[in-house]
This record gives C-alpha cells, structure tokens and sequence, in this order.
C-alpha cells in the first residue's frame, strides 16, 4: 500500500485537483548604467562580500537581497544601500548577477 492509497483511506471526501501550478514571483529589477561594486572584505576576522552602487529604488535592491541569501543559503542584511553576504562568494554572486543582466565589477582582491 503506498502512501496515495493510505491518504485515499484517511480522507476518502477528498478530491485530487490536478491544477497545481506553482507561480513564480516575477520580480522587476531596474537595470542601471554604472556597475555593481562587489567587494571582499574582512570584519572581525570573518570573509564577507560586499554588494553596493545599485541606484534602482531600495525595495528592488531588498529583494535582490533576499533572493541571493535564499540562492545561496547563507546569511546577510541589506543597511545603507549595501548588501552584506556572510562569507565569499564573490564569484558565484557575480555570475549570478550576470544571469540576471547587470554588469558586475569586482573589487578587491
């Protein structure tokens, strides 16, 4: 007995749906001229990677964020127009960002 029949038995109401589709969230970043400064730096003796000279509004700049700490599963923040990855991933985080058509410059060793 696998595990559909089981949950058939459990719940015999229930109708299967077959319209599952998951939507991705389409987000809209503003493309600008200049390049994204990524930088590596070291803070009490800890690797982090600096993300900073993107001029699109502050929500876009969050979200690009949050959707690199997600991608690379790591920690980070968003203060004073920056973003701060824990650790470097300077090159994964500029190919990243080439995928989604911003011209990245590196900084930095």
């Amino acid at each position: 007995m696998d595990l559909k029949d089981q949950l058939k038995n459990l719940f015999p109401n229930h109708t299967e749906s077959t319209a599952h589709t998951l939507e991705k969230k389409q987000t809209t970043i503003w493309m600008q001229d200049a390049p994204i400064i990524c930088k590596y730096e070291k803070r009490k003796g800890k690797p982090i990677t600096i993300i900073e000279g993107y001029a699109g509004a502050d929500d876009d700049f969050k979200s690009l964020a949050k959707d690199l700490k997600k991608k690379f599963s790591v920690g980070g923040s968003f203060k004073n127009d920056i973003i701060i990855i824990q650790g470097d991933y300077r090159d994964k985080i500029m190919s990243f960002l080439k995928e989604l058509g911003f011209n990245v410059k590196r900084v930095g060793g």
